[in-house]
């Protein structure tokens, strides 16, 4: 392990052990909050439900192979979370290489920069006429040598399914970015800061988009003429919520702040 990362996770562990415990209300861990135009939270047409009340059994019968669901209660990444304040992620890793891709759906362009510059001038909001291959978006490609320190502090959703392993993908992106359509295996998704608002589509209801066109641009063009059978699964998730989506279900995603979120994928 890096010793400076060590030394760092030491001392900051040692402060969050008696740091006050903050609500979802709180100053936002110093990332900024929405832009105006990015305050509706759409409806909500996905189950919501409390973990205390679905055994792992009831999850693989009634969604893993079904439909998505979110889950609240499901973990505590309470001290993962405030080790990922804009100031914390800054002192350990400002000076650190991450790598960027584009957000569209079937080209992907790698740009590598350091983290404080990521955030001090690419982590803005994002207007609907930006393409996804103008869009740099830091999520996934995580070194994980490097980044491991943190990661290692994260709690997973103890729901697996057969035969799977977890793989972690860690992001922060700006208001107003997310990434198209696209479909992979099954997984789950946890906001640690911010909302971000999710759209799916099961398998065999291929959305229509363009692949170089944001979620944003969609959300404005194409969205409010959908007719009824043609409309998403959707939902923004919060802190302490958990989203799992199937296995190969269209997703698109918008981020309506600034927003620092963690997939763990089942492979």
């Amino acid at each position: 392990m890096d010793r400076k990362v060590q030394a760092l996770l030491a001392c900051l562990f040692l402060l969050t052990c008696a740091a006050p415990q903050h609500s979802d209300d709180d100053d936002g861990g110093g990332w900024s909050r929405s832009e105006v135009g990015l305050q509706d939270e759409g409806p909500c047409t996905i189950d919501v439900l409390d973990s205390t009340l679905l055994t792992h059994h009831q999850f693989i019968e009634h969604y893993a192979y079904r439909r998505p669901v979110i889950l609240t209660g499901i973990t505590d990444n309470t001290e993962f979370r405030l080790l990922c304040s804009r100031t914390n992620l800054l002192g350990w890793f400002g000076d650190r290489r991450v790598r960027l891709s584009t957000a569209n759906t079937y080209s992907y362009r790698k740009v590598d920069v350091s983290f404080q510059e990521y955030v001090d001038f690419l982590l803005k909001p994002q207007s609907a006429n930006t393409l996804g291959s103008d869009t740099l978006y830091f999520f996934g490609d995580n070194n994980f040598t490097e980044w491991s320190p943190l990661f290692d502090q994260y709690k997973p959703p103890p729901y697996l399914l057969p035969g799977t392993t977890t793989a972690f993908s860690f992001g922060v992106a700006g208001p107003g970015t997310g990434v198209p359509f696209h479909w992979h295996g099954p997984g789950f998704s946890e906001v640690l800061y911010g909302r971000k608002r999710w759209f799916l589509y099961p398998p065999d209801q291929e959305p229509h988009f363009h692949p170089n066109r944001t979620t944003l641009s969609w959300l404005e063009e194409t969205y409010p003429l959908l007719p009824p059978q043609e409309a998403p699964l959707e939902c923004t998730i919060r802190p302490g919520e958990v989203l799992f989506f199937p296995d190969r279900w269209w997703h698109a995603t918008l981020n309506l702040d600034t927003s620092v979120f963690m997939s763990t994928f089942l492979g």
